[in-house]
């Protein structure tokens, strides 16, 4: 037996990120380990978006969520990839689908045989060549089974839903699973005289909250890890000079698409998620290049149904912690940092967080090697998932606003810097090791907003062009036979996962 094992796990927050750690936590560690997630209904949740990336799917299988049932719960759509208007200049539009492009080649990537035959005759996108990417175009939805053939094997997908339904869908669970909710608000924490650990929250009436490790998913304001601890924090915004958003819900104008747009403005960018029973709406700005309310008109003026609630405002300042884990606190979700929701990485990070947590669990002597890796594994999802939104600021060329402007002209990271440069020079992507956008992923974005190699790769070069052509051929027609043959979004919804549909027996 392990004295030192861990027996109470506190949690401060409750919102996606809480309550996802409290859903994971209660189904994958011991039952002995104690769980007490502490929230208060006076403060209210920021809500970290309602779109998603593929990764999601795989946290509800390991939690043992049924996929129909948590979608009929959280009036949910899927979500296939992401259209980008405006974004390489005024008028253009792509598609960044989730999965791959085509079918690699004798060992050549796809992109490199599109490549090639691109500088013989014109092509379109490259989307047109990806399962997910010709179903989005197409509205068209089919989910791929376990036994599933090309090209329909390589259809991935991620979901659009209401944040707030999906924490109270995860609280039900965890409380099934022997969670313990305190509701209150935390007034004191109280800290390890000798090892400087959190020992326990104190709540306004009186209740003491103790345990042995604390997980902080109490949002921008990390009242364990910023405010006890003084962590700090690394400020991104020099890259990522969006502070800004405000967001309203309108009504559904049509049928819902299978895709997240996002489409660029003067000053920073407007999202549209599709939902069973309403459209999400937002505009990300930069609050030095556009105030308060001229926002709010920006958005308002861009509607496609009425509003259904009041524009509600957000700021924040894009980076992350400095530690992610320090001593005792583990922070998750807008505590550890906030990148901005351009890619919808929110909800992954909090996943990637609750998974690394879980590889390197701790007991009660809290050794540095884990915390340490654990910091430097986060670190990293991080710093990737930075390098890769920056990427779509970085890569324009409209030059009809100061915002763009300064965004084309800026300095990036050394670690972007060093993929472009390899990118430019022969079209190369190197991704092993990184868990979350993939080769497929940077390919779409690149060439979506013109940046293309100035010479070919050479192994793509001595393959047969006549062969190239024809494989390329057969391989965008049978992806769009395959989405032809897809029922429409809506319809594949209505059958399997309508909003209000009762919870399988």
């Amino acid at each position: 037996m392990n004295d030192h094992k861990i027996r109470e796990i506190v949690i401060v927050g409750g919102g996606t990120a809480g309550w996802m750690a409290a859903a994971a936590f209660s189904r994958l560690l011991d039952r002995e380990v104690g769980i007490a997630l502490v929230e208060s209904d006076e403060i209210g949740t920021v809500g970290v978006g309602e779109a998603t990336i593929p990764p999601l799917v795989a946290f509800n299988n390991m939690v043992g969520i049924d996929e129909d049932e948590f979608l009929a719960a959280t009036q949910g759509t899927f979500k296939l990839g992401i259209e980008f208007v405006d974004w390489g200049d005024v008028g253009e539009r792509y598609f960044h689908p989730f999965g791959p492009h085509g079918q690699d080649f004798r060992g050549v990537h796809f992109h490199q045989l599109y490549l090639r035959e691109g500088r013989r005759r014109t092509l379109p996108d490259i989307s047109e060549w990806s399962m997910s990417g010709r179903a989005a175009s197409l509205g068209r939805f089919a989910r791929p089974g376990p036994d599933a053939r090309l090209p329909l094997s390589q259809l991935a997908y991620a979901f659009h839903f209401d944040a707030g339904l999906y924490a109270r869908f995860l609280r039900g669970r965890a409380e099934r699973d022997g969670v313990k909710r305190h509701e209150g608000r935390i007034v004191e924490t109280e800290l390890d005289a000798e090892s400087g650990h959190v020992r326990s929250v104190s709540l306004a009436d009186g209740r003491r909250v103790a345990g042995d490790l604390f997980i902080d998913c109490s949002g921008f304001r990390a009242l364990l890890l910023e405010e006890k601890l003084a962590t700090g924090y690394e400020d991104w915004s020099r890259w990522l000079p969006c502070d800004r958003a405000v967001a309203v819900p309108t009504a559904l104008p049509g049928p819902p698409e299978p895709f997240t747009r996002a489409t660029a403005r003067a000053s920073g960018w407007q999202w549209r998620i599709p939902l069973q029973h309403r459209m999400g709406n937002g505009l990300v700005y930069a609050g030095a290049y556009l105030d308060k309310a001229a926002a709010e008109r920006l958005l308002l003026s861009h509607l496609e149904a009425e509003p259904l609630a009041e524009p509600r405002h957000l700021a924040f300042t894009a980076g992350r912690r400095r530690l992610a884990w320090n001593r005792n606190v583990v922070s998750l979700g807008l505590s550890s940092g906030f990148v901005e929701p351009l890619e919808s990485t929110s909800i992954h990070l909090i996943q990637s967080g609750i998974a690394k947590l879980l590889a390197l669990f701790p007991d009660r002597r809290f050794d540095p090697v884990e915390r340490d890796e654990y910091n430097r594994q986060m670190r990293e999802v991080y710093e990737d998932v930075r390098d890769f939104v920056i990427l779509h600021y970085k890569a324009t060329r409209r030059s009809d606003s100061d915002f763009w402007a300064y965004c084309r002209s800026m300095d990036i990271p050394h670690t972007l810097a060093a993929r472009l440069d390899l990118w430019r020079s022969k079209g190369r992507v190197f991704r092993e090791g990184h868990e979350l956008f993939g080769t497929a992923s940077w390919v779409a974005v690149l060439l979506g907003q013109g940046v293309v190699p100035r010479e070919p790769e050479p192994a793509a070069d001595a393959l047969d062009p006549t062969m190239i052509a024809d494989a390329l051929d057969k391989m965008r027609l049978s992806y769009l036979r395959m989405a032809e043959h897809m029922p429409p979004h809506a319809d594949f919804i209505a059958r399997a996962c309508p909003a209000g549909a009762s919870a399988p027996g």
